[in-house]
């Protein structure tokens, strides 16, 4: 079986985070091992505190897993701090890690910020060279590329702009443009567009970890990062698509283990 780690913050409303990563990689069939960079406590309506965990500690997480089962991926999510980043850093160099997909985590889906300002500039020097790929939405994305994005135009010079100046691929998600829902791949020089069309789903909570996990599960299983792609996207679109949802109709959607949903067998 092939292994995936995932170093990210926990949910405790389950919907994201290590909680969703854990669902997604077991639905793909592959074994996931975590690394936790911070509690929060959360549901879908907002984050109402973060937890860091020492450096010290979050050392001995990924050096624990890498030391026994290494990973033939690793994911990384919401990283608050500086000091923790520098850490995971040191870590994947250290062990020679490969197919890392890192998701630049700023804000939760309700508005939450996630990380520190002085975080972000870490991110960009030391992490995100290191990455197989980088997932940022259109917010997270003019952060990283300092620059507005309003276009199908401006999507392609920012993700760009993001991969050569960290030696990526990157996976632009539209899902906050106000046209449509169209993702796009940019990877050593060359684009290809996933379109996609607004799912009226207001559950939407731990989308971006999800398709993140699912990214790092088929690189783990070998699929090139374009096929990893398009299959991850074909897994959180037909689960958007089914309306799946929790409780009286405020929960997340769970979209990470449904298991009886009509995409279950991209695994």
């Amino acid at each position: 079986m092939k292994t995936a780690l995932s170093i990210a913050g926990s949910d405790s409303s389950g919907g994201a985070g290590i909680q969703a990563d854990l669902k997604t990689m077991q639905m793909h069939g592959v074994y996931a091992m975590t690394a936790i960079t911070a509690l929060t406590a959360q549901n879908t309506t907002g984050v109402r505190g973060i937890a860091e965990v020492s450096p010290e500690f979050l050392q001995q997480q990924i050096d624990a897993v890498f030391e026994d089962i290494y990973p033939d991926a690793v994911k990384i999510g919401m990283v608050p701090s500086a000091e923790l980043i520098e850490v995971i850093a040191d870590r994947l160099r250290y062990y020679g890690a490969g197919n890392v997909v890192v998701d630049p985590v700023m804000v939760s889906t309700s508005g939450s910020r996630l990380m520190k300002t002085d975080a972000i500039a870490t991110l960009q020097r030391v992490l995100l060279p290191l990455a197989s790929l980088v997932t940022p939405n259109i917010p997270e994305a003019e952060v990283l590329a300092e620059r507005p994005i309003r276009s199908k135009e401006d999507m392609m010079e920012a993700a760009k702009q993001i991969g050569d100046a960290c030696g990526c691929a990157v996976l632009l998600k539209g899902g906050h443009s106000i046209h449509d829902a169209s993702d796009l791949l940019y990877e050593g020089g060359t684009y290809r567009w996933f379109e996609g069309k607004r799912i009226d789903n207001p559950n939407t909570h731990g989308t971006g970890c999800t398709l993140s996990s699912a990214i790092a599960s088929n690189l783990a299983k070998g699929f090139p990062m374009e096929t990893a792609v398009q299959r991850a996207k074909a897994y959180i679109s037909g689960a958007l698509a089914a309306m799946l949802d929790l409780g009286s109709g405020s929960g997340p959607m769970n979209h990470a283990f449904a298991l009886n949903s009509p995409f279950k067998d991209m695994a």
